[in-house]
């Protein structure tokens, strides 16, 4: 990526970065937008201030009283803007924050945004401008197409499988995102394995008969011959040849696709040895098929107990085998993410998710750090200050715990998903400390948006009973 980075900052703008991200904390937004603004008209491409910068601007304007006489001039704005993209685009980036500091959400202002900054070569921010109107209306098919293309001109097929995904879960029937994501699934196979820098796919394979064998398997797979039928051919071949990649390769495929997944992982391994590591995609085709077949594991331990109560006598064992596949999974993870951080330490997202991962393995005291970093990250932040206070609380620093899961609370105004998950923990850790009515209190604030939200009907309505 294009963008500057925290490491990047000249002294005096680091300076200025960490009062910033004190005054957030503070939620001083008015004094930490200035500083932010100040950082970005020396350092446009500083991603993450402008991240950070939006995310004070939101929540600025969301806790804001509403007038009845304010009239939104933005419009006039923006078409000043649009007319210097031409001749001068940083400049257009400029007005155009001048805007978003009071209308975040300005539709109009975050596509010319996206123009203007593509047009001053700063493709990432234009991404980011499409980023926060999908945080509004993660619905908005128009936008999600322009992300889309994109994707396309940054030659990042993943994101822009991901994007038209998103497309057809919204409108299965929509022709053009069906064919441009299978189109961006095409695509980055054929990075991953390389197919991009030969002439064809059978370049990749120096027995010109083997390719073509390997072609009629899959056309016996996509016309319903038996997989076993199939895998018992490839093993043949593999004997005779075993430092063929593409057949070890081929097998491990054939074994997802019976969901035989530890014959998978092992084969996905084998084939990433005889490459001794070089081909990354085979590396991390292992560990997504180890996540993979935890995931079913966990899938099926949670199904037993959802339909089977605690007087079950395979209730407390499945429980515990549930609790140990998720901290697996959760190891497996940490390494993973662990790995990126080390390739790009300043990246707080993925900060963030080693912070979740060590969580979730019970490693509260290691993710403390992790998660208080991430909480720079505009879109991880509150994500982050839950897990943060619940890090806190397991660690039985229960005041600390509360002083994050209020703060956290404070900055979202609506009862969603997020906070609902925040204010039950901040219940939980009340509950912990003996004070029962703030506890209570927690748990109708949820009662009161959503009956059916984990065990908090069951909370409120003995209480009533109680007092009866």
């Amino acid at each position: 990526m294009a963008v500057k980075t925290e490491k990047e900052l000249s002294a005096s703008l680091h300076a200025l970065w960490l009062k910033a991200v004190a005054a957030i904390e503070l939620r001083n937004f008015g004094y930490a937008i200035s500083l932010l603004q100040e950082i970005l008209k020396q350092e446009p491409e500083f991603l993450t201030g402008r991240q950070l910068l939006r995310r004070a601007e939101v929540t600025k304007t969301q806790s804001a009283k509403k007038s009845f006489f304010n009239i939104s001039t933005a419009s006039f704005t923006v078409m000043n803007a649009q007319r210097k993209i031409k001749k001068d685009p940083k400049r257009a980036v400029e007005v155009l924050e001048k805007i978003l500091e009071k209308e975040p959400y300005n539709r109009q202002a975050n596509l010319v945004l996206k123009d203007a900054a593509v047009a001053a070569g700063w493709p990432e921010i234009g991404v980011f401008a499409l980023r926060t109107l999908l945080e509004e209306n993660p619905r908005d098919v128009k936008v999600l197409h322009e992300l889309g293309r994109l994707y396309h001109q940054l030659g990042d097929s993943d994101q822009e499988e991901e994007i038209y995904n998103q497309i057809t879960a919204i409108n299965p029937l929509e022709a053009e995102a069906l064919r441009l994501g299978k189109d961006a699934s095409a695509q980055g196979s054929m990075k991953r394995g390389g197919w991009t820098q030969a002439e064809s796919y059978r370049d990749l394979i120096k027995d010109k008969e083997e390719a073509i064998s390997l072609e009629q398997q899959s056309r016996m797979r996509l016309t319903g011959e038996s997989l076993d039928q199939q895998i018992a051919e490839t093993y043949t071949l593999h004997r005779a040849e075993p430092a063929n990649v593409d057949l070890a390769r081929r097998l491990g495929a054939l074994n997802e696709q019976k969901n035989n997944f530890d014959a998978a992982i092992r084969w996905y391994q084998y084939a990433a040895e005889l490459t001794k590591g070089a081909d990354l995609g085979l590396v991390r085709k292992a560990s997504d098929l180890k996540i993979k077949s935890l995931e079913h594991e966990i899938a099926a331990h949670e199904e037993f107990l959802s339909t089977h109560d605690a007087t079950n006598e395979l209730y407390a064992k499945t429980s515990e085998l549930l609790k140990a596949a998720k901290v697996r999974r959760a190891e497996i993870l940490i390494v993973d993410a662990q790995e990126r951080v080390a390739r790009n330490p300043t990246d707080l997202q993925l900060r963030f998710e080693v912070g979740e991962n060590l969580f979730h393995a019970g490693r509260f005291r290691e993710a403390v750090p992790e998660l208080q970093r991430a909480r720079q990250n505009p879109y991880a932040r509150l994500k982050a200050m839950n897990l943060l206070g619940c890090c806190y609380g397991d660690l039985e620093m229960l005041d600390l715990a509360v002083k994050q899961l209020e703060e956290a609370s404070s900055e979202i105004l609506s009862m969603d998903a997020m906070k609902k998950e925040i204010v039950y923990n901040l219940g939980l850790v009340y509950e912990r400390m003996g004070e029962r009515e703030k506890s209570l209190a927690c748990m109708k604030q949820i009662y009161e948006v959503e009956h059916g939200y984990k065990d908090v009907a069951t909370r409120v309505e003995s209480s009533y009973i109680s007092k009866a």
